[in-house]
Parts: C-alpha cells; structure tokens; sequence
C-alpha cells in the first residue's frame, strides 16, 4: 500500500510493539513524501484472514499502487490533518429553533434534519443568512427499509405502519412556524403497495390547503422504481420534486443499498420531468467518496441529458 503525505521528509525507525499472541507478519511498505525526496520505512503487521468487505475491496484495488476511491478505511485523507474552523457548528438556539422544536415533539413529527443528526439545523430552522426559514419534515416514519452506508437513519425490514394523522398534523405545523419553503422527504418504505407516494400526496394536500403559497419541495424515494408512485407525487401539488442519485454510476453499489440503482434514479427523475408540464426536478451528488473527476463529469452529463433543473453538491465527512 502506498501512502502520501504531506510532511518533511524523515527517515527514522518507528518501534512496533510485539503482540502478546505469536502470529505470522507480512511487509507493508510506506512512503512518505516530501516535494524534494521521499524515504521508505518499513513496517510489520499481523495477518488477518478475516478482511472486511472495504478491506478486501481496498486491498484488491492498491496491487497496483493506486486506490481509485470508494468508501471504506483508507481514503488518502492525512488523519493528522484537523478539519476547518467552519465545519465546527454552535449548538443549536433562538426563539423559532425553539418554537419548530416544541411543535415537532408535540405533533410527534420527525424531520431528518434531527433523525440524519444535520450539523446545520440551527441555521436552517432559524433562518439563516437570507432570513428564510426551512425545514425538512421526515414522514412514513422514522425507520428505514433500506440500509445506506453513508444514513444514520433507523432501518428495519418491517417498519411501524404510517401515522393516519400525519399528513394533517405536518399541515398544522407548517402552517404554525411562518416558514416559507418546506422539504418533505421519507424513508423508503419497500413494504407498502404503492412505496408511500400516496401518504406522501396526502401531506403536500394538506399543506397547501392550510397554506396555498407555501413552496413545497419533496425529496423522494425511487420507490423501487414504479412510476405510477412517481405520478402520484408529481400531481399532488408540489413544486420541486427532487431524488438524489447520491453518487456516481460505479460507487452506487458501495454507498447505496443494493435495492438502489443509478438507472432506476435517472428513470425516475426523467419520468417526473415528463409527467407534468413546468415541473422542476432536482437531484444531489454527495462528493468525497473516492470519485474521479470524469466520474462526476459523466454523472453531471447524464443530468443534464434528463433536464434536471437543479443540482446539489455536498460532501461526505468522514
């Protein structure tokens, strides 16, 4: 394996303790690199013939001296390096960050902002630079069919059914908080005929009954691919329907559930530009899960190809 780091080149001996339990070592060679020179250092450590999937996936793709990316323990990020001032958030306050609180626990809602553990929560719900509040309201409950690498969300195979006061709870708490552009999203929910794409129309029709200028965008499911579900969401009065691709075409599988795939995503964001004149579609790209810039370039292309209005770009934080 080969490793690059920014330092001042050295060579020295580094003292590896003796494992209390004989075990057989094989050489691993680290270089580490400077802009003049680089020094070899050899190091010893235990076999193991129980790999992880990433370790073994890892392992396979530096035979040849290179890792193309993907998740798993090695990512060539410098672990000495610390992170930037701004990714260190306050904790959370203000009199709405409160108000959105209280009536989410109240209401027995659930938003991803929390159930995701998003570092920017205070900012959304209070407003943030240009004064707009947002939040991401959760429905069809807080527990996930599918299992993603990169969620925190709760996943179970059987999920408790949807909440029937939910869509008119969520309405009465929008209309409540005066914020001007609400996400719904879901957890996917492969366990119901239609995905949930119609208690998810239920709640964007409760909405804008309360509230007719409300702009609604819905994150969505692909749900596993049926596009009458897609239809039903499209008509429901929405105004952006957005579903992230994630990542690109060759980490799918490493990042998504296998349930998940990139095509399936296209088929749906393209249906839902289709289904309804002037729909806005929307989709994200998480970066720094090893993706090479043609990559991404290909993914971009492939958005574009589908009149995908907006994209997002975020990054994964290891």
């Amino acid at each position: 394996m080969s490793v690059s780091m920014s330092k001042p080149s050295i060579s020295a001996s580094i003292p590896i303790p003796r494992p209390r339990k004989p075990s057989s070592f094989s050489q691993l060679k680290i270089r580490s690199e400077s802009l003049d020179s680089a020094s070899k250092i050899d190091v010893k450590r235990p076999q193991s013939s129980s790999l992880s999937a990433a370790g073994k996936l890892m392992d396979s793709d530096t035979k040849n001296g290179s890792y193309p990316g993907g998740m798993g323990p090695f990512t060539g990020r410098d672990p000495n390096v610390k992170k930037p001032e701004w990714l260190r958030q306050k904790a959370p306050q203000g009199l709405r960050f409160d108000e959105v609180k209280q009536s989410l626990s109240r209401l027995k809602l659930n938003t991803v902002c929390e159930e995701a553990q998003c570092p920017n929560i205070g900012e959304c719900w209070n407003g943030g630079g240009d004064g707009i509040a947002t939040a991401t309201i959760m429905v069809l409950g807080d527990t996930c069919t599918r299992g993603c690498r990169f969620c925190a969300v709760k996943t179970s195979r059987n999920p408790p059914p949807p909440d029937p006061m939910e869509p008119e709870n969520t309405a009465q708490a929008i209309a409540s908080w005066g914020v001007d552009y609400i996400v719904l999203t879901s957890v996917d929910r492969d366990d119901l005929p239609d995905g949930g794409s119609g208690h998810f129309a239920k709640t964007v029709q409760a909405m804008k009954s309360l509230k007719p200028d409300i702009m609604v965008e819905c994150l969505t499911s692909d749900f596993r691919g049926d596009l009458k579900a897609v239809d039903t969401l499209v008509h429901s009065g929405l105004d952006v329907f957005a579903h992230n691709i994630e990542t690109v075409k060759r980490l799918q599988r490493i990042v998504r559930d296998p349930r998940a795939g990139y095509e399936q995503s296209l088929s749906v964001l393209r249906h839902a530009k289709v289904s309804k004149e002037g729909m806005i579609t929307k989709s994200s790209i998480m970066l720094g899960l090893g993706e090479t810039d043609d990559e991404l370039k290909e993914a971009l292309a492939d958005l574009r190809a589908i009149d995908v209005d907006i994209l997002t770009l975020g990054q994964y934080l290891q």
